[in-house]
């Protein structure tokens, strides 16, 4: 482990990063390969939810206890063994991902989980494949492609259930979202919108929590 004042670009935040993740459970050594596949394989693998965010995924699931979670945004499939983890036994997530390359390595590693019999994936456009489905959900976990996460929010709502949650990954965006900077990028515009959508629907609850990329959780009210 790097210490304090050790290594180059080595922050204040790395190391409350290593703090949190020696004080909370433990990754599995699936995942932690999961983890690694992905940093040495693909492109962006920052977009895995990693250890931290991990955690807090299954805690809550466990919390929420959904019978039926979507997905949007497999990617490898990190996170998606995350929520499994939190299910109760007959509880089973749909998760959907656009990029049928990833196919291969997704159920790889949802074939080595014990857990994998909970998860039911989608190759596609979780805008056309969800109405096709006929399930209302308990849960939903948004972390798809963000230019899109306004139509998701517009789109996939009406397939929560009254008193179900929606999660949404990356909605700070690397802070992008109060940096005018990024006024011209799509991405940080779409994620504003989504931001701005989700704050004026008073058909739901909202809070904001600052970690990684930010996560938002939406409660849709009765």
């Amino acid at each position: 482990m790097v210490t304090s004042g050790q290594g180059i670009g080595y922050t204040g935040e790395d190391r409350i990063e290593e703090y949190i993740s020696a004080h909370i459970d433990e990754e599995s050594a699936l995942l932690r390969g999961i983890y690694r596949e992905t940093n040495l394989r693909l492109l962006n693998p920052r977009m895995a939810s990693g250890h931290i965010q991990g955690r807090l995924l299954k805690m809550l699931v466990s919390m929420i206890k959904p019978k039926l979670i979507l997905e949007v945004g497999t990617f490898t499939g990190y996170a998606t063994l995350c929520m499994a983890e939190g299910l109760e036994r007959d509880g089973v997530i749909h998760t959907v991902e656009i990029d049928d390359e990833l196919e291969d390595f997704i159920r790889k590693g949802f074939d080595r989980s014990p857990f994998g019999d909970r998860i039911r994936l989608h190759i596609g456009d979780a805008l056309r494949i969800v109405p096709k489905l006929g399930l209302e959900f308990d849960m939903i976990f948004l972390d798809g492609e963000k230019r899109q996460y306004p139509e998701y929010y517009t789109g996939l709502m009406k397939y929560l259930r009254p008193g179900g949650y929606l999660i949404a990954d990356n909605t700070l965006w690397d802070g992008h979202v109060v940096d005018s900077g990024y006024d011209s990028d799509p991405q940080t515009a779409a994620v504003r919108r989504f931001n701005d959508m989700v704050k004026a629907d008073d058909r739901v609850e909202v809070a904001m929590i600052p970690i990684r990329d930010g996560l938002t959780i939406v409660r849709k009210k009765i």
